[in-house]
C-alpha cells in the first residue's frame, strides 16, 4: 500500500518552471524568519515594546491568512504568472518601504503590505510547483516544503549578517533579492493558455472550509501553527544572542526543517499513514515545547530544543500539506487557500500573546501555551481520522464520500 510518497531521486529533474517558482519561494518564505534576529534590535533602537515588535509577524500572517481566501479566484481569472509577478512586486515594493520606516507602527502596517504580497506569491505557487513538477504530487510538495525550509533558514541567516549592520538591512536585502525573483519568473514561467484557466467562485475557499476533511486539517493547523510561531517569534528574546548569534541558530533551525521535509517525511508516510505519522509527531512538538520551557535559562538547552523542533517541524509541515492537497476532489488552488487562511491566523496569534503571557506570567510560560496548543491539534486529528481516510489512502482506496457537506464542497471546482 502507498501512503503518498514518491522516489526523492526524480525531485531534481524538474522543468525550469519548477526551478523559477521554487527559488522565488525560498525568498518569499525568507520574508517570515527575516526579521527574527532583529527584534530585539528594533524594540532596542525604535522604543518598542517585545509585544509591539511581534506585531510585525502578527500584520504579515493576519493579512497573509485573510488574503489567501481570494487568491484562487485572482490567480483563475488572471492566471498564475501574473498573479505570482504582482505578488512578488507587492512583497518588493512593502520591503523597501519597511526600510526606510522610521517607526515601529509604521514597519508594522508595510508588514501587512508585504503579507499581502506574500498570500498571492505563496497560494499560487504551490499550485503551480504541483501542475508543473515531474514525479507527481508528492515529489511537488517535496520540493515545496524543501523551499519553505531553506527560506526559514536563508532568512534569519540573512537578518543577522544584515542586521549588525542595521536593522533596516534586512529589509533592503529582501527587497533586492525579490526584485531577483521576480526577474527569474519573468524569464522562465512559459504563457498559460487561458482556455485552460477555469475560474473560481469568489465563495469557493469559504465553501471549501464546510468540507470535513479541509476543516479538520485547518483546526488542527491553526493550533500546531501557534506552537511553530512560538518557538520561532518568541525564541529571540529568552536566547539573548546578538543579530548573527541568532541568525546562525535559526538557520540551524531552518536547514534541519528542509533536512525532514525532504528525506524524513517520504520516508515516514512509506510506512505510516498520513495521519498515523501527525498523532506521533504533534506529541512529540509538544514536549520539545515542553523542554524549551524548562531550559529556558540555558542558552545551550535552548538552542537544543530550537533545532530538534526544527526537525519535527520539517515533518509536520511536509505532511500536513500533502494531506490537504490529497484529502479531498477540490481544486488544490481551492484547498490550499481554505487551509491556509486558517492556519496562518494562528501564527498571526502567537507571537504578540507569547510576549504578553511571559509579562503577565513568567517567561516560560510561552512555550507551556504553546504545547497545550499543539495536544489539541494533536486531538483535532485524532477524532477527525474518519475524515482523512482519502488523505491516507488515496482516491484509488474507494473512498465513498457520503456526507453531504463534503460532496457540495467537492462540486464547487465545477463551478463558474
Amino acid at each position: 500500500m502507498e501512503h503518498g510518497s514518491s522516489d526523492t531521486s526524480s525531485i531534481l529533474r524538474q522543468p525550469k518552471q519548477v526551478w523559477a517558482v521554487g527559488f522565488a519561494c525560498v525568498i518569499a518564505f525568507m520574508g517570515i524568519g527575516l526579521v527574527d534576529p532583529i527584534l530585539p534590535a528594533i524594540a532596542s533602537e525604535l522604543d518598542a515594546t517585545p509585544t509591539q515588535t511581534e506585531l510585525l509577524f502578527t500584520s504579515y500572517l493576519l493579512i497573509t491568512g485573510l488574503a489567501m481566501l481570494f487568491t484562487s479566484w485572482v490567480s483563475s481569472r488572471i492566471g498564475a504568472k501574473l498573479t505570482l509577478m504582482i505578488g512578488l512586486a507587492l512583497i518588493v515594493a512593502f520591503s523597501l518601504a519597511a526600510a526606510l520606516s522610521g517607526n515601529v507602527e509604521t514597519i508594522i502596517g508595510f508588514r501587512a503590505g508585504w503579507g499581502l504580497g506574500n498570500a498571492l506569491f505563496i497560494s499560487t505557487a504551490l499550485a503551480t510547483i504541483v501542475g508543473a513538477a515531474s514525479g507527481g504530487t508528492a515529489s511537488a510538495i517535496i520540493l515545496y516544503e524543501a523551499a519553505l525550509g531553506l527560506g526559514i533558514a536563508v532568512g534569519p541567516l540573512v537578518g543577522g549578517l544584515l542586521g549588525t549592520i542595521s536593522w533596516r538591512g534586512p529589509f533592503f536585502g529582501t527587497a533586492a533579492l525579490m526584485a531577483i525573483g521576480f526577474i527569474a519568473i519573468v524569464a522562465l514561467l512559459g504563457r498559460e493558455d487561458a482556455v485552460e484557466r477555469v475560474p473560481v467562485t469568489l465563495s469557493a475557499p469559504f465553501r471549501a472550509m464546510r468540507n470535513p476533511a479541509i476543516a479538520t486539517l485547518a483546526i488542527a493547523a491553526v493550533f500546531y501553527n501557534i506552537g511553530f510561531f512560538v518557538l520561532l517569534a518568541y525564541t529571540p528574546f529568552p536566547l539573548g544572542m546578538t543579530a548573527i548569534g541568532l541568525g546562525l541558530v535559526f538557520f540551524g533551525w531552518g536547514v534541519s526543517l528542509a533536512i525532514t521535509s525532504v528525506w524524513v517525511a517520504p520516508l515516514l508516510t512509506r510506512v505510516f499513514r498520513r495521519t498515523t505519522v501527525l498523532t506521533i509527531v504533534l506529541p512529540l512538538l509538544a514536549l520539545d515545547l515542553v523542554a524549551a520551557g524548562l531550559f529556558i535559562t540555558s542558552q545551550p538547552g535552548l538552542v537544543i530544543t530550537v533545532i530538534v523542533g526544527g526537525l519535527l517541524l520539517g515533518v509536520l509541515n511536509t505532511v500536513f500539506t500533502e494531506s490537504v492537497m490529497e484529502a479531498t476532489d477540490l481544486p488544490r488552488s481551492v484547498a490550499s487557500s481554505a487551509y491556509s487562511a486558517v492556519r496562518f491566523l494562528g501564527g498571526a496569534i502567537a507571537p504578540p500573546l507569547a510576549a504578553e503571557l511571559a509579562v503577565l506570567f513568567f517567561p516560560s510560560m510561552p512555550y507551556y501555551f504553546g504545547a497545550a496548543s499543539v495536544v489539541v491539534a494533536t486531538v483535532a486529528i485524532i477524532v477527525g481520522t474518519r475524515f482523512l481516510r482519502r488523505a491516507n489512502f488515496g482516491a484509488e482506496a474507494g473512498v465513498v464520500l457520503t456526507d453531504a457537506e463534503e460532496a457540495e464542497a467537492i462540486g464547487i471546482g465545477d463551478a463558474a
